[in-house]
């Protein structure tokens, strides 16, 4: 499925989309860069067809793909400025990773006379966990916080992964709710990678934080398909 409508919470229509491989590529979590492809024919022929799904009824369309927003083939993004002013969308979301930080107003000057909201995958706050165990490679100290904080509207994060302590878990949440409008806390799945899904630490967080399935600002997604939008 690569379409389907929130409704639920902060609603939207979500589109999952194929593009070119991830720029980075390396996340030791990640089994999601197998959608992508190096086709631009293929890639494009996907996406056109999931896009003629998208209605326009929110105002607010999410647009997710394995990777970031920049190896979304221009064809395809012209397509999507297409469908955004003809359903008249207000509100467009795109994913980014770190390394994109100093070309996001590319992507907003395209989109001109939108509200663009930019998520990116922080995954932890803890440079550590997030370089060792997650094999993201960049470190987010006050000033890259600051900034992060300023350029994204969201940060994602991963856990209830072996190794993690709930006070870990805690302080991430704490960290991106203090710095971010929205946060996403993924519960992760064993997926076949080498990181593995620590089950005590998923009750734990289905009793502590389950408030937050009310919050706004949270999106908690206790399953990968959760958003409705996944391929097999």
């Amino acid at each position: 499925m690569r379409y389907n409508k929130i409704l639920d919470k902060n609603i939207r229509e979500i589109v999952l989309l194929k593009s070119f491989p991830c720029s980075y590529g390396k996340c030791k979590f990640c089994n999601y860069i197998e959608d992508n492809s190096i086709d631009k024919d293929e890639i494009n022929e996907v996406n056109f067809e999931v896009l003629k799904e998208v209605t326009g009824e929110f105002g607010v369309l999410e647009v997710i793909n394995s990777g970031s927003v920049f190896e979304i083939p221009s064809e395809t993004l012209k397509k999507i400025r297409e469908v955004v002013r003809e359903k008249k969308i207000k509100i467009l979301y795109f994913e980014a990773y770190y390394g994109y930080i100093k070309r996001l107003d590319e992507i907003r000057d395209y989109f001109d006379g939108v509200e663009i909201r930019f998520r990116i995958g922080v995954e932890t706050f803890d440079d550590k966990y997030r370089i060792d165990s997650y094999g993201k490679n960049f470190v987010i100290d006050e000033p890259a916080l600051k900034k992060l904080s300023s350029e994204f509207y969201s940060a994602c994060l991963l856990v209830c992964t072996a190794g993690q302590t709930e006070e870990m878990i805690a302080k991430d949440i704490e960290t991106g709710l203090e710095n971010f409008k929205q946060i996403t806390i993924n519960v992760f799945i064993d997926n076949g990678t080498e990181v593995r899904q620590d089950k005590k630490l998923v009750h734990w967080l289905m009793e502590k934080y389950s408030h937050l399935k009310a919050d706004p600002r949270v999106e908690l997604l206790y399953d990968n398909k959760d958003l409705g939008v996944f391929e097999q």
